[in-house]
Parts: C-alpha cells; structure tokens; sequence
C-alpha cells in the first residue's frame, strides 16, 4: 500500500484549494483501512477521512493529517421483499453513479437526489437532501469502522441519528468512524415524488406525459445544471449554507418588514427560510471578495474565482454571515465541513 509525503490535495477537493497533506494514502477495503491503521508510523498522526472532496473547504495551506481517500467499491443487491429491494454500496461509489444504477433497475426513492456531488460514504454523515426527498428516508443501514479501536460496526437509521444535514457522525461521532458500506431500502413499485414546484415545471418543459423515475432524474439534473456552478469549471462546494429554521413568532414578526421572504412551514410548527434567499436580500449575490465569490444565480453558493486561499473563502462565508444576522436577526450554519 503506497502512501505519499507531503500530497497536493489540489484535484481531490471541489473548491480547488491548493492544499498539502502531511501523508496520503488511497484505499480500497476494509482490510485496507485496518493495515493503515495498524502502522505504527502512523499511530499518532491524526486521520483524515476524504471520499469525493465535494462538501468541504481546506483553509490551511498544509494539513498535519494522514490523509486517506475511500476508494470501496461495489453496488449489489442484498435482499429484496414483496415491496422493497435492498441495495448496498461501497462508500467509495459515486453517489450520481449509484442513483443512475437504482433508476436503471427501476429502484425508487433517490431519484430526486440526482446529481448530488460526492461519494457514497459521505451521504449519512450529513443526510444528504434536495427536492424534497432526504438520504434517512431510503437508508436502512451502514457499516463502519472505529478508527481507535478497529472495529467493525453497523449503524441503523435511529442510531444515526438523521437531522437537517446532520447525523451523530458529524457531532458526537465525529472522525472517529470509516463509513465502508451504505445499505438502501428502495421501492420496487416507485412512489413519484413531484411535491417540489420545481420539480412540475421543468417535467412540463419536458413534455413529459408519463412519470418514470428516469423523467425525474433528468429533470433534477436539468434543474441543478441551471442553478448551480459545476466544480470542473468553477470550484465550489454546493450550498454552503444551511436553510434557517425558526420559530412561527419570529417569522411573523419578519413578515412584516419583509412581506415577501421565501418560507417554507415545518410540522413541527416552525418555519423554513430560505438561506439563499436572505444572503441575497444583503446584496452578495454576484460579489466578490478577492478571489471569492458568490455566485452571479445562487447566492448560497460561495466560488473559487481563480486561486483563492480556503481562508479567502471562509472570510467570506463570515462577512456573509455576518451581514444576514444584522439585517435579519438570524445566525445561518455553515453546511460544509470546515478543515
């Protein structure tokens, strides 16, 4: 197993930030994580776990990591019911490559996550989501490895854990487990899920006068080319922020100073903002900080312009949530993962 010194991990995050790692390794099994994590070399050098580098933002020049890039493999059925087919996937598979294999074997239930960056593995750890549809309402299971004690263990969809872009990996779990392998529970009579406005109208662009998932795949797809910048043209991480939550008191009270902020009303009685909506009410949309931008069509969307600095980017981030809290009273989340 090769493992390189002082790695540019330039071409392996999506923002392109020009970063080093202290060590670099690729692996592809399990037993391969277990070898890497016996070494003694290495016992003391903190981990870092990297799948596809699309949902986070290096903002050190050099990381004092062991860097070690999931490279599992594999999607197979594992068992199936009168209702349900169960898949499982290597959490180095590409998540786009998993759901085109799920559509085309007329697996419902994650066709609306098309095009969603990344690998496999990183799904659960922030229960990945758009278009109305959430990585926790498919999952069924994940196996995954202790890093310190070196066991294997395997998490359902309670022990998970599943929030808002949250699961008990990225708070209390957080870089102490390998995610290996993510099991699906898909329909095998697919329930369409076109509730998302967006969704509607871009089937009716199509012209599309008979559901399949294949139709709702294409038309996410259509939908997420439109609206956001592709990380081989411009380096970006997606949504960079988290949607707001706040109380029903609150959101009426803004209502009247602003009558038409985009919400969206939760069963629990609150309201859903929409992030990109308030950034762009404080003038970022398009704007540039140097080498960092907001993009010119999605403001929840921060960009690398050219060779920005991870730093350059986070500044940023911070002016941008700094200027929502004064002019709205609200503090946005930060929904990529910050190293």
């Amino acid at each position: 197993m090769k493992v390189f010194p002082n790695y540019s991990l330039l071409h392996l995050n999506t923002f392109g930030i020009d970063t080093s790692a202290l060590y670099f390794s690729e692996i592809d099994t399990e037993e391969g994580f277990l070898e890497m994590l016996e070494e003694k070399k290495y016992k003391d050098i903190p981990k870092l776990i990297l799948g596809g580098g699309s949902n986070l933002l290096f903002t050190k020049a050099k990381l004092e990591y062991l860097v070690l890039k999931n490279n599992i493999p594999g999607i197979r059925k594992i068992r199936e019911d009168q209702d349900h087919v169960y898949i499982c996937a290597g959490a180095g598979e590409n998540w786009h490559g998993l759901v085109q294999y799920c559509i085309a074997h007329n697996y419902g239930g994650i066709e609306n996550l098309s095009l969603i960056p990344g690998n496999t593995g990183a799904g659960p750890m922030q229960n990945i989501g758009a278009y109305g549809v959430e990585l926790k309402d498919t999952f069924y299971e994940l196996e995954a490895l202790h890093i310190h004690d070196k066991r294997k263990d395997i998490f359902n969809a309670e022990q998970c854990r599943f929030g808002y872009r949250e699961s008990v990996f990225k708070k209390e779990l957080k870089g102490q487990y390998i995610i290996t392998s993510v099991t699906l529970r898909l329909d095998k009579k697919p329930k369409f899920n076109t509730a998302y406005g967006a969704i509607g109208q871009e089937l009716d662009k199509m012209g599309i006068k008979e559901l399949s998932l294949e139709a709702i795949g294409k038309a996410v797809c259509n939908i997420r080319t439109s609206k956001l910048p592709d990380p081989a043209q411009i380096g970006n991480a997606g949504s960079f922020f988290k949607n707001p939550e706040i109380t029903v008191q609150k959101f009426q009270t803004l209502l009247t100073r602003f009558p038409s902020m985009v919400n969206y009303p939760l069963a629990n009685g609150n309201v859903k903002l929409a992030a990109g909506w308030l950034i762009e009410q404080c003038g970022w949309k398009g704007k540039s900080a140097g080498n960092a931008g907001v993009h010119s069509l999605q403001a929840l969307v921060l960009v690398n312009n050219g060779k920005a600095r991870g730093e350059e980017i986070y500044n940023l981030s911070q002016q941008v949530l700094d200027s929502v809290q004064e002019k709205f009273d609200i503090l946005l989340e930060r929904e990529v993962n910050i190293i």
